[in-house]
């Protein structure tokens, strides 16, 4: 199992006006842009946004951080096995498949396995980036 990406989350109320700073901030645009239930999501950056009303926003609010891993079934197994347990059951959404933990010191993290296409695009974008001289 591999960590592929790290997103520190970030909650707002308006996904369009936070997205002109982050970008500054960043120097990119957001590598992926969808709703689920009824917030917006944005990555950008190091970056996940999460939008929409206070009491949709607290249903996720529990994990501190959002982890793309190449293998979630490996994700669980270990987690399981160093005395962790999933709080939220495997769904899906526009990015793949993804389900909550909480570590056995008490950490709770939301897990997810992106669909091959967004790997693809995403780490494609994340080499040329670490390759650029610029």
């Amino acid at each position: 199992m591999a960590i592929l990406k790290t997103y520190a989350r970030l909650w707002v109320d308006d996904l369009d006006a936070s997205l002109p700073s982050l970008r500054a901030l960043v120097g990119a645009e957001p590598d992926l842009r969808f709703a689920f239930d009824s917030i917006e999501l944005a990555a950008i950056g190091d970056f996940l946004v999460i939008a929409g009303p206070p009491e949709e926003r607290a249903r996720y609010a529990h994990a501190s951080a959002t982890v793309i891993v190449d293998d979630l079934d490996a994700v669980v197994a270990g987690l399981t096995a160093a005395g962790g347990e999933v709080t939220t059951p495997e769904a899906t959404s526009p990015t793949g498949r993804f389900l909550y933990a909480r570590h056995a010191g008490g950490a709770e993290v939301e897990y997810v396995e992106w669909v091959p296409e967004l790997v693809d695009r995403v780490t494609d974008s994340l080499r040329s980036a670490a390759l650029c001289t610029c």
